[in-house]
């Protein structure tokens, strides 16, 4: 039984080693490790991220991402890449997330954004932070 839990507790603690030890992209590199042409509000996929974020996010988190009465803003270093990852943003959209920054109450799925739409919004939030100096 000790050497069961013993293992066990071995295994947790590689895992949270690796998770903290694991190389954090948070889009600003390829795969092969050459960095991104940045993504600006102005850029096409600014604009393509800035008309899908207007229409399925705004109502919420307002106009550039600024924040509403409804919803918190995005751009804030709550949401910086290394505090909310892009995908932290993904899951927030397909399954909702439960309030832990805000009293702005728990935010539901988003539907009707396809994975293609996530990415572009994310996008342009990124550009909106890196615009404000965020990271």
């Amino acid at each position: 039984m000790k050497l069961v839990i013993g293992a066990a507790a071995v295994a947790v603690a590689v895992a949270v080693a690796a998770w903290a030890l694991w190389p954090r992209d948070h889009g600003r590199h390829r795969s092969g490790g050459e960095p991104r042409p940045p993504v600006t509000a102005s850029s096409t996929a600014g604009m393509a991220g800035e008309a899908l974020f207007n229409q399925k996010c705004a109502v919420c988190h307002g106009l550039q991402a600024a924040g509403s009465p409804q919803g918190p803003p995005l751009v804030h270093r709550y949401y910086e890449p290394g505090h909310h990852s892009d995908m932290s943003f993904v899951l927030a959209v397909r399954r909702g997330v439960r309030a832990h920054h805000w009293r702005f109450g728990n935010m539901p799925p988003v539907p009707g954004v396809s994975d293609a739409d996530i990415q572009a919004i994310v996008a342009y939030v990124r550009a909106l932070q890196r615009a404000k100096g965020i990271f």
